[in-house]
């Protein structure tokens, strides 16, 4: 990727000493480095509300309260997970987080949800089922709330930001529709997990 990546620029910068926009090319270059700085520094400012707020929530108990409400579907979607096991709750922490729009609090849950499942497998450094069908559900990210996207929207000018906000629960309603109907096909076709 970094080859295709550094090919393009080389393209483009050759392209524009060619042409005579090599000028074009550094003001457009230095006006990008402003811009990504500056959605850097708004993007930091809604990780760090919404990831403080998950804190909260895990040291006030709603993490492990919204981990036991989502027992039956952990235990639906990943038959294979020891019921009330940590893994649980981690991956509880990372559906929740996705369904509030909370990618950047969904992450750290996320990573330390497959360290458990992991711990938990008896085969090393292959990849269980549970693992696989986590990872599936985590990309199909069902969201009420797309806060990345309101947040982009709104640092670049949007007329109304949280206009996103019914595309994006049909989108990802069908999306983790599709992850759940893989997951259970797979489930009752695919390999047995030892």
């Amino acid at each position: 990727m970094n080859y295709l990546w550094g090919g393009m620029i080389l393209v483009g910068v050759v392209y524009a000493a060619m042409t005579g926009n090599l000028g074009a090319v550094t003001d457009q270059a230095l006006a990008s480095a402003k811009e990504a700085v500056s959605l850097c520094l708004t993007m930091t400012g809604a990780m760090a509300f919404w990831v403080g707020l998950m804190k909260i929530a895990e040291k006030g108990g709603m993490v492990n309260r919204a981990a036991s409400a989502m027992g039956p579907i952990l235990r639906f979607l990943f038959p294979s997970v020891p019921e009330n096991s940590t893994a649980d709750r981690y991956m509880a922490t990372n559906m929740v987080s996705n369904f509030l729009g909370l990618g950047w609090a969904a992450t750290p849950a996320g990573i330390s949800a497959m360290k458990e499942l992991k711990r938990l497998q008896k085969m090393s450094n292959q990849a269980t089922d549970a693992m696989c069908d986590f990872l599936i559900i985590n990309i199909s990210s069902l969201q009420l709330i797309p806060v990345n996207i309101i947040a982009y929207r709104s640092q670049y000018g949007a007329v109304s930001p949280a206009a996103i906000v019914g595309p994006a629960i049909i989108a990802t309603s069908i999306s983790t529709l599709a992850a759940v109907i893989f997951i259970k096909l797979r489930q009752a076709f695919g390999r047995v997990e030892k």
